[in-house]
């Protein structure tokens, strides 16, 4: 069994207070979901988060017509993206637990999630990207990409495994260490996901406002032959996932 929960903090701005992220958890079908609208349609006068909030409501509905521990997320995914008109686009990460404790995953763009094992991080997904602070991503218009074109993982899991899946708001600003460190005392003590979700998303927004932070972000633009300096204000949501022995 998986159990999850999730934390979320939208970005300090005015014209989306909802931000740019949507989410999901589905318990019924051990399913979560997240998105990450981008944010360069706005300006555009396009609200970036609302393709991201229909695509995560379209998959939640495709999820709820699937059997019981057989959900695929590939055609969660594609029957989403058929049945999201707004415009915009968005990154997409669904992930579910099948039977014989199997994650499967798909994953498209700068989302994505990072599998912990008895205190160690042992996997993380990589990041989709065309060039530097491009990533992949859905939508309508004709250079946006297709659900094939996502990463499909399979994984198997263990009785004691944490997930933590986020979007690049909690990425971009914190490195595989620092979450892990962040969380580790909520999962040795057994905390509920949300719990273990919350000081996350927090040290991770703590970061975002931090102009002189060294951050994955950072050094991503470094290396890209760009200058960015010090935390990446953004949308924050993470979502922690326990696998239970039942």
């Amino acid at each position: 069994m998986m159990f999850s929960g999730s934390f979320y903090i939208a970005k300090d701005r005015d014209s989306r207070p909802q931000g740019d992220d949507s989410h999901f958890i589905c318990e019924e079908k051990q399913t979560i979901g997240l998105a990450d609208g981008v944010g360069g349609w706005s300006s555009q006068g396009i609200d970036a988060g609302l393709y991201a909030r229909e695509l995560m409501n379209n998959s939640l509905l495709a999820i709820l017509t699937q059997p019981d521990r057989q959900v695929d997320p590939m055609k969660v995914l594609n029957e989403a993206f058929r049945k999201t008109k707004a415009e915009g686009s968005s990154t997409a990460c669904i992930m579910t637990l099948q039977e014989g404790h199997m994650l499967h995953a798909v994953n498209m763009g700068g989302s994505g999630f990072m599998l912990i094992r008895q205190g160690a991080a042992i996997y993380k997904s990589p990041i989709q990207q065309h060039t530097f602070n491009f990533p992949y991503q859905l939508g309508n218009s004709a250079n946006s990409n297709k659900p094939w074109q996502a990463q499909v993982i399979k994984l198997e899991l263990e009785p004691g495994d944490v997930i933590i899946a986020g979007t690049d708001g909690l990425f971009d600003n914190l490195s595989e260490s620092q979450i892990l460190e962040t969380a580790a005392t909520g999962i040795e003590q057994g905390l509920h996901p949300e719990e273990v979700a919350w000081p996350v998303a927090q040290q991770a927004y703590h970061i975002s406002m931090d102009r002189e932070a060294v951050t994955p972000f950072m050094q991503a633009s470094l290396m890209a032959g760009k200058r960015h300096i010090g935390g990446k204000q953004d949308d924050i949501t993470v979502i922690v996932s326990r696998i239970l022995g039942t």
